[in-house]
């Protein structure tokens, strides 16, 4: 697994403080979170630091947003070699019991066939149902 200095090195993002605590945060979780999640976690750090890194991270690839369909948007950290090219996109599965969000790296979005001219630059695939834990 890749270390917090190894992925903003690779991505080429400068290293600060509040970048290292938010990418270290986002690295433990197992599930896709909002930036009142991440609030939450970080109480000493100010909303509008985390606001900025995450879209210093989503810019730079480092994070990709998720629209489940909840009213949040939702983030997580991209997997190793992600370019967030439309190659690189998958699934995401919101739990509809715990409002969790998950991405799915295993299960890629099929190719779409566009018109001539057009180019995908983003798709939001969301499968929705109970996640593990819900459906015991």
């Amino acid at each position: 697994m890749q270390t917090v200095d190894d992925i903003l090195k690779i991505k080429k993002v400068k290293s600060t403080a509040i970048r290292t605590v938010v990418l270290t945060h986002l690295l433990k979780q197992e599930k896709a979170q909002s930036l009142k999640d991440i609030e939450n976690a970080l109480i000493y750090t100010d909303r509008s630091s985390i606001f900025r890194t995450l879209k210093t991270f989503e810019e730079n690839k480092v994070i990709h947003s998720i629209e489940d369909g909840s009213g949040m948007t939702k983030y997580a950290v991209c997997a190793e070699g992600c370019n967030c090219a439309p190659e690189d996109l998958h699934y995401h599965f919101y739990c509809t019991s715990c409002d969790k969000t998950f991405c799915l790296f295993d299960v890629p979005i099929p190719k779409i066939q566009l018109p001539e001219n057009f180019k995908l630059q983003q798709a939001n695939m969301v499968a929705k149902g109970l996640c593990g834990h819900c459906n015991k």
